[in-house]
Formats: structure tokens, sequence, C-alpha cells
């Protein structure tokens, strides 16, 4: 019996993590696919404070790097956590919304806009009448009557 005959189970020798599995234990590989916008973790506040408990009962060395890696945190997130809960609220322990905040509704912005629209509207009513004007300026005057001339005697004063 040769070395190549001999199965590597028999020789107690384990696989190498780099290594392609032998046949007959076929192994599960992890989906290669990254996603293209990886979701941001959100914690909740009862989440954090619990997480800072664990880790303050934490006496032996090594035993809040576990809780960590089993969590699959970091430890800037027991720092920061620590300093928010020493503010004293939980709001502080609370997930902040991330990106540009609203910008603040002035209350006159309805106001100003209700004027804007009555001054649209009165400047299109000017350059109507305007209108009206030039061609009534342009067509012919009927002719005076003679109760109105300047130079008339019988004049009446009202």
């Amino acid at each position: 019996m040769t070395l190549n005959e001999i199965s590597y189970s028999a020789l107690e020798v384990e696989e190498r993590s780099d290594e392609a599995p032998r046949a007959g234990r076929a192994r599960p590989r992890p989906d290669p696919e990254v996603v293209a916008k990886p979701k941001r973790r959100q914690f909740t506040a009862q989440y954090r404070l619990r997480i800072l408990e664990e880790a303050e009962r934490c006496t032996q060395p090594g035993e809040v790097g576990r809780l960590l890696r089993r969590e699959g945190l970091y430890s800037s997130h027991l720092t920061a956590w620590r300093k928010a809960r020493r503010k004293g609220s939980l709001r502080e322990l609370a997930s902040k919304k991330r990106g540009a905040k609203p910008a603040e509704r002035n209350p006159l912005d309805a106001k100003v806009r209700a004027l804007e629209a009555q001054v649209a509207r009165l400047e299109h009513e000017l350059h109507t009448a305007h209108t009206i004007l030039d061609v009534q300026g342009n067509a012919p005057r009927p002719p005076r009557p003679s109760w109105c001339d300047r130079n008339s005697e019988a004049r009446v004063d009202y």
C-alpha cells in the first residue's frame, strides 16, 4: 500500500482551510457576491445598555474581547456608548438619523407665496388693461355733441 492509497482520514490529518475539500466531504461555500452598498447597522438603546451591563460583569482577562467577538462589535462601540450613558440619557444611546437635516419652515412662507401669486395676477390684469387702452387709443373718436363744446354758453353745471 502506497501513501497515495491511504485516505487522509486514516492518517488523522486535518485539511487546511485554504485547500479544496477532499472527495466525499463537501463544505458549503459562502456566497462570494458582495452587496453594492452595505447596510449600516443600527443598535437600539436597550441593546446598547444590555451590552454595556454584560461588559461590566466581565472580570476575567479576555472576557470583554469574547463578548465583542460574539456580538460582532468593536471596542470603540463600548467607548462611545459609555460616554453617551454618562450623559445620562437613553436618547443619547438611541440611533440618530444620518444625512442632511430638513430645512426649518418659515411661518411666513405661505403668506409670501400667496402675495406673489396675487402680484402675478394683478400684473396680468394691468397688462390686459394697457392692451385695451392701446386699442381704444387707436380707434377713431366719435364726434362730440354740441352741448359739450367749451365755448357753448348752454353749459349745465352739476
